[in-house]
């Protein structure tokens, strides 16, 4: 009985600690992204007063603009898997892989809260995405030939 009251409350310990993890997380984003918004909004009020850009200008702002939207939305993407963690974890599903089921390291949790693979079937995932990826460049590689 002593045994399943301790087990219960470390159970309850890591859950509140990895919940603080994923809200502290949500919240850096969430101040980034917003910070970020607030910069690209000063720039633009600003850059309406500067005039003219020549080609080189105008290339080198759409370039800026660019990163800039690319790194909104992969902060945007990040926050998505932390609702999604956040939901794994009221339902009590957080911390196990999705592919084969066993526990994440609480180590890779720490470093990657979201993550939803261990580390084997993540490597393994990467391993098998490079290999079609080698797979379609051989393919489009060979196409080229082909029309030659």
């Amino acid at each position: 009985m002593k045994a399943r009251i301790t087990e219960s409350k470390m159970a309850r310990e890591r859950y509140v600690e990895l919940r603080r993890i994923l809200e502290e997380r949500r919240r850096e984003i969430l101040n980034e992204v917003q910070e970020k918004m607030r910069d690209v909004r000063a720039e633009g009020a600003s850059g309406e007063s500067k005039g003219v850009l020549d080609a080189a200008e105008t290339s080198e702002a759409d370039i800026q603009d660019d990163i800039e939207f690319a790194l909104i939305q992969m902060k945007s993407e990040t926050l998505h898997k932390i609702e999604e963690a956040l939901k794994r974890l009221d339902e009590q599903s957080y911390g196990n892989c999705f592919e084969c089921g066993d526990e994440i390291s609480e180590r890779r949790l720490r470093a990657l809260p979201f993550a939803v693979r261990c580390k084997d079937c993540e490597e393994a995932r990467e391993i098998a995405e490079q290999r079609a990826r080698q797979q379609s460049q051989r393919r489009s590689a060979g196409f080229l030939l082909d029309l030659n």
